[in-house]
């Protein structure tokens, strides 16, 4: 296995503590996507958790652009700052790949506050943005990728992950669904799963090279499948899959190449 800087051992770690599924999925690729994704994801574990590390909004918005400028500094290829994170991410990103993560910065503003998705396309959009860009940016500085197809796959993990998360959004009074009767579950669900299944049929147009990148949504047609058949369970966290299932699905796909 190549020898990892400092740096990405620093990533590796943030990402291990930080977002346990991505770090397993990442350590299932190859040794070679392994810097990309530790940097990327590493970031995505800064960024997401920047919000909920104030009640201050100012704060937590100027953590945020923080961020941002760091992205801004990899767009214009001008000096980037020392750190951590950014200066492995530097290396990894071309200048659309920062500016999908940009994107997905503004998205997680909405983490910042407590008002509710304005409609459906508001909800959707954020899971594309935040979920389905991380994926794309990872893809992207993996190989050759068709957009839609990625978004797809990120979405639809998107989608199984919030799902998942409603327990702990609901504690943070935050408002995670238009409808949070089963029916609704049950829809949001179905149109992840239409998603992935549709991602899937498309996998052509995902390289081998980027295929690492879709690891992470190993595990969304089991919960998406299990949201549909059961929706009550979101509200009561009972979504989470059996970890022996997880780890034997997590290898199969990663042995297969059949994310």
């Amino acid at each position: 296995m190549p020898e990892l800087s400092q740096d990405l051992i620093g990533c590796a770690g943030i990402v291990q503590r930080g977002d346990p599924d991505r770090f397993r999925a990442a350590m299932a690729a190859s040794v070679t996507a392994r810097p990309v994704l530790f940097a990327i994801y590493a970031f995505n574990v800064e960024v997401s958790r920047a919000p909920w590390m104030t009640q201050e909004p100012m704060i937590a918005e100027m953590r945020l652009q923080w961020w941002r400028d760091a992205l801004e500094e990899i767009v214009q290829g001008a000096v980037v700052r020392r750190h951590e994170v950014v200066t492995p991410l530097a290396e990894m990103l071309d200048a659309e790949g920062a500016v999908l993560l940009d994107t997905l910065i503004v998205a997680r503003q909405w983490d910042i506050y407590r008002d509710p998705f304005e409609d459906d396309a508001h909800l959707t959009a954020y899971l594309e943005k935040t979920s389905g860009n991380l994926m794309l940016a990872a893809a992207r500085a993996l190989g050759r990728v068709e957009a839609s197809v990625v978004m797809d796959a990120g979405y639809a993990t998107g989608v199984a992950n919030w799902l998942r998360a409603i327990p702990a959004l609901e504690e943070a009074g935050r408002v995670p669904l238009l409808d949070g009767r089963p029916e609704g579950i049950r829809a949001l669900a179905e149109n992840g799963l239409r998603r992935l299944r549709a991602a899937r049929s498309n996998r052509a147009g995902v390289s081998r090279a980027a295929q690492p990148a879709l690891l992470a949504a190993w595990q969304a047609e089991g919960i998406l499948r299990r949201a549909v058949a059961h929706p009550e369970l979101a509200a009561r966290g009972g979504l989470e899959p059996s970890p022996i299932r997880s780890s034997l699905t997590l290898l199969a796909r990663s042995v297969g190449g059949r994310w």
